[in-house]
């Protein structure tokens, strides 16, 4: 099953994602949380490893630039190889990718992944996905990746409904 875990921006997707995982052996994937500066950075579920994702704009990086925000490329790099190898495991009950958002609808950002993990799932796993996504790009993000099976979820509902 794809699940699509959506509400408004800043509404606790990724808080509520990683206490959920928190005590959970079964759930890999790769979450988006903001550190203590306010600024993104990813966190690799399986191996609790992170890696810096937004930094302050600077011409010393290659970046992508995204509204207030400016992402590492290298990051996305990174984070899509990661999801790549960690989607194939088959010891995992949950695969996590948060987010799916703007980028990723320019074919940027997580797309080349998720293009790929999509796809494999559409045609049957026994691990379920868990895609994030914001409200206000949920019906854009179902037809560019042409999602048919799926089902939305809240954080409500991941707090109390999925086992």
């Amino acid at each position: 099953m794809i699940y699509l875990l959506t509400g408004p921006i800043r509404s606790g997707k990724t808080n509520t994602l990683q206490k959920w995982i928190q005590y959970r052996s079964d759930v890999d994937g790769l979450l988006c949380p903001d550190d203590n500066q306010g600024k993104r950075y990813f966190f690799e579920i399986k191996t609790a490893k992170r890696f810096k994702l937004e930094i302050d704009r600077d011409n010393n990086h290659d970046t992508i630039v995204i509204g207030p925000f400016t992402f590492l490329n290298s990051a996305f790099n990174r984070a899509n190889t990661y999801l790549l190898k960690a989607a194939k495991d088959t010891n995992v009950n949950y695969f996590v990718i948060d987010e799916i958002g703007k980028l990723e609808l320019k074919n940027m950002g997580l797309h080349e992944s998720a293009e790929h993990i999509i796809a494999a799932h559409k045609k049957g796993s026994n691990t379920h996905l868990v895609l994030v996504v914001r409200d206000t790009l949920l019906e854009q993000v179902i037809a560019h990746y042409n999602i048919t099976n799926y089902q939305t979820i809240t954080t409500k509902d991941l707090q109390t409904n999925l086992p």
